[in-house]
């Protein structure tokens, strides 16, 4: 079981909470559990919304597969935010020296980089004080217009509903596409915008429509990506003609065919597992090509 920490500050955004919780909740739900717990350094906090939340003052036991979430508050300068103490930076510093993840929603990026986490990454906040934040960390690169950004374990969201995003693409690479594509279609957040950021997954880059029969067949190439699934056998399973679904498909996608689009779940796939020290040869092998070279093929593409 993996835990997930938030860490709450007084006028926390409630939807910068809620939807990252929802979604690991989900997940859950789905088999694969996940402990939330709530921190803060004080045992009542009151969102921005006036909600009244209770939360611990001791920090769980945490190791390297878990997570700590900063979500964001309400304050007109990243200057004028509410300070979390020298124990709850160090919490945040020695979580992340421990090979941990520690991820901020909004305004949490500030916490972020008053933990020194910021320094020499890549990442992002909300538009209304991401030019402030460039100003306070001038060792960080701060990308605008953005959904989120990923570096060294170091993920970073934009305002509010951006959280789940954030949350999905933590599933999506804790758990794989599949995964996530089903907490995604529970909570109905299919129309989710990427502000095309590289590390958004495929699965989100690509469900932003309203297409049942499409949605069916991406389920099923989520969860068999790796596997041999013939266009005539996803035609057949999702209801509709081989034309059809190809037709379908590609109108609802942007121009992906079924086939494209598994082969970019694969390379996805390929790139996480070479980025953690697998042979491009392993890498292929594990998500289901049968020769090496069209994942090189594949990547000599994209790059």
């Amino acid at each position: 079981m993996s835990h997930i920490a938030f860490v709450l500050v007084p006028g926390v955004h409630l939807l910068d909470l809620a939807g990252p919780a929802q979604v690991f909740s989900t997940a859950a739900d789905f088999g694969h559990p996940y402990a939330l717990s709530y921190v803060s350094e004080q045992p009542l906090v009151t969102t921005a919304q006036g909600l009244p939340l209770v939360a611990r003052l001791d920090w769980p036991e945490l190791g390297p597969e878990d997570l700590i979430v900063v979500p964001g508050w309400r304050a007109r300068t990243l200057a004028g935010s509410p300070l979390l103490g020298p124990a709850s930076l160090r919490a945040l510093r020695d979580h992340h020296a421990r090979g941990g993840t520690v991820a901020s929603v909004c305004a949490g990026a500030e916490a972020l980089g008053r933990a020194g986490l910021l320094d020499g990454r890549r990442c992002t906040t909300h538009h209304d004080v991401q030019d402030e934040l460039a100003r306070r960390y001038p060792l960080a690169t701060v990308v605008p217009d953005v959904l989120y950004t990923a570096d060294d374990r170091v993920v970073t969201s934009a305002g509010i509903a951006s959280g789940i995003d954030l949350a999905l693409h933590l599933v999506a690479t804790r758990h794989g596409p599949a995964v996530a594509a089903q907490v995604a279609r529970d909570m109905v957040v299919y129309a989710r915008r990427n502000g095309h950021e590289p590390q958004a997954s495929a699965m989100l880059r690509h469900r932003s429509h309203l297409d049942d029969t499409v949605h069916h067949a991406q389920d099923l190439l989520d969860a068999r990506f790796d596997q041999p699934l013939p266009l005539s056998a996803l035609a057949a399973a999702v209801g509709v003609s081989e034309r059809t679904l190809t037709r379908l498909f590609t109108r609802a996608t942007g121009g992906l065919t079924p086939l494209r689009y598994q082969q970019t779940l694969r390379l996805e796939r390929a790139e996480h597992l070479i980025s953690h020290g697998a042979t491009i040869d392993a890498a292929a092998r594990a998500v289901g090509f049968e020769d090496p070279r069209m994942l090189r093929r594949l990547r000599a593409r994209e790059h």
